[in-house]
């Protein structure tokens, strides 16, 4: 078993700035002894590759590219597995003057053709003149690419195994695209996020700069997907561009074992690693049966968390779990971000405990206004939302009204951003790319907030907010006070809008049932039902429907969207036996 990579290079002065393409990034970092290390399931390394070993086998597998004869800024499709190959084909790609597009993984989408239709959209939108996976994921790369003329679709060991150009290689530059990522939740029509290698290097350098205040002595690790941005750029690239090593689970053996994250961190003294709210939670249930011996969380400085919305409950239950192993209040660092702007957009500030605010939940819903409240106050009332921080420095941040004026400070609206680190625009999608974004700059990130003092509280997506009778509901009070019920598993209930006849909203919530017999089963209606009547004033039609059945994006979050769109076309068998308008005794 190999020993994993140092985590200080012992020659090599330490750098997070200056580095106007990737490559430049790399091309530095070899000169050290840090590098990437894979571990199984049972906590083994399985593989590793230092940096320097990383330039080499990228610049011969990108003469090979260059042979093939693919066109400059040609994409490359990659199945982002978290193994060594995905990196040196990313690099490669970078050296060859082509634009890596990495792809998802066949997990949560619904079964082997889902998936396989989902790649062969993006691939082909992406237009991609090759696409590469592991002996293992071949067959099912092959059978999405078989309508494309032309694609060249092969292993990894396939594309080793060709013909080197006899070329000076001439990589992308520092005004050249970077790659495409596709986002999690695109669906039939998806969006591919194009971006330069000027917002790459911006966002990297103003994160580690400014954002974590990373310094030499780091260690990250990560069981994020490679294919989307918080693993791409916070845990493939960002590490490189400042010489520092990462340890990597695959994200199957996280959901599977997700106390050996912390065993990892424990062992390898690892400083920085982030997760969305839902990875911090399955470590907190685990740890409910599972043994915390051998496990010391001191060395961790950075937890970071972003990706989804924020539960301050969450983040409190694992303080409250993992402190008697070494874990600090502090260490949590909420963020803010999106794929558009390449990762990160605020940070709230390193080495000091998160803020939260709480605020009056009617007054919101009746004004849109987050009026502070009191904790003492009824709590199906309130919210508490965590504070996500302030824009990095060269970077802009707005809240706006539906006009475009701005708002006051805690008056919630849309939340736009502007700076270096924004895409270019979506691939090949002007129609797309004209709805996000501004001619003077700024973007609309289709989220809504409120500032307070110049920090950012996000309270959720524009699309998913719900409008009854001139009221707002955000659908996560309903969901997560329904995930407070011990019948109900997180992750497992999803509110939503529909259109009435009448042109007016109703609400559904589909929840995953796990309870068997009729008269449990109406229990749980009645439980539900007053849960919601009491979170957020308003009746609901319910749904009642296995488990497993809620769609997720590719990186593990709730699909509203797509959990909707399956609802309108009746794949829910509707198991509550009563419909809305026989709620009407809960009705305000």
């Amino acid at each position: 078993m190999p020993n994993p990579t140092p985590t200080i290079n012992e020659k090599l002065p330490f750098k997070v700035s200056g580095f106007d393409t990737l490559v430049e990034g790399l091309e530095y970092a070899a000169r050290g002894e840090t590098g990437l290390n894979f571990y199984s399931v049972r906590g083994e390394v399985i593989a590793q590759i230092s940096y320097t070993e990383l330039r080499v086998r990228a610049k011969e597998l990108a003469l090979r590219l260059v042979a093939a004869g693919f066109p400059r800024h040609g994409r490359v499709a990659i199945l982002a597995e978290t193994i060594p190959q995905f990196h040196v084909f990313f690099f490669a790609c970078q050296y060859a003057g082509l634009l890596p597009v990495p792809l998802l993984l066949p997990i949560n989408l619904g079964g082997k053709e889902a998936y396989i239709e989902q790649i062969r959209i993006m691939m082909a939108k992406a237009g991609a003149c090759a696409a590469v996976t592991s002996d293992h994921l071949i067959e099912l790369l092959k059978e999405a690419g078989k309508s494309q003329p032309g694609l060249l679709i092969g292993t990894y060991s396939d594309f080793d195994q060709m013909t080197k150009a006899e070329v000076e290689l001439q990589p992308l530059g520092p005004d050249e695209p970077c790659y495409i990522q596709y986002s999690s939740g695109s669906t039939s029509s998806p969006k591919g996020v194009t971006a330069t290698q000027k917002s790459t290097t911006s966002n990297i350098t103003a994160i580690l700069r400014h954002g974590l205040k990373c310094r030499q002595g780091d260690r990250t690790i990560s069981w994020l997907p490679l294919y989307h941005d918080m693993g791409l750029v916070g845990f493939a690239l960002g590490p490189l561009m400042m010489q520092v090593s990462v340890d990597y689970i695959a994200t199957a053996d996280f959901a599977r074992r997700p106390l050996l994250w912390l065993k990892i961190i424990s062992d390898n003294k690892a400083t920085m690693a982030f997760s969305p709210s839902f990875g911090y939670e399955l470590c907190c249930r685990r740890a409910k049966n599972g043994s915390l011996d051998g496990i010391d969380l001191s060395s961790w400085r950075v937890a970071g968390i972003g990706g989804d919305m924020i539960r301050a409950d969450v983040l409190d239950t694992f303080i409250s779990t993992f402190e008697p192993v070494g874990y600090r209040r502090s260490t949590f660092v909420p963020s803010y971000g999106l794929a558009e702007a390449t990762l990160a957009m605020t940070f709230a500030d390193v080495d000091e405990d998160f803020a939260r605010d709480t605020i009056d939940m009617q007054v919101y819903a009746n004004s849109g206004i987050a009026k502070p409240i009191k904790l003492n106050g009824n709590a199906d009332k309130r919210r508490t939302f965590v504070i996500c921080g302030k824009p990095m420095p060269g970077h802009g941040l707005e809240i706006r009204r539906s006009d475009g004026s701005l708002v006051a400070d805690r008056e919630v609206g849309d939340i736009f951003i502007s700076g270096p680190s924004l895409m270019a625009g979506y691939f090949q999608d002007k129609e797309a790319s004209q709805r996000v974004l501004t001619d003077d700059g700024w973007m609309d990130t289709g989220d809504m907030g409120y500032l307070i003092d110049g920090e950012l509280v996000v309270t959720g997506r524009s699309k998913d907010l719900i409008i009854v009778n001139g009221r707002n509901i955000w659908p996560h009070d309903i969901e997560w006070a329904i995930e407070r019920l011990p019948e109900i598993r997180s992750g497992g209930v999803a509110a939503f809008s529909v259109e009435k006849s009448d042109g007016t909203e109703s609400v559904v919530t589909v929840v995953e049932c796990r309870v068997k017999g009729d008269e449990a089963r109406q229990q749980l209606l009645r439980r539900i039902k007053t849960t919601i009547h009491a979170t957020a004033g308003v009746t609901s039609k319910i749904v009642l429907a296995p488990l497993r059945s809620l769609t997720m994006t590719s990186s593990g979050k709730l699909s509203r969207a797509k959990v909707k769109a399956r609802f309108l076309a009746g794949a829910f068998e509707d198991r509550s036996n009563e419909s809305a308008e026989g709620l009407s005794v809960l009705a305000e």
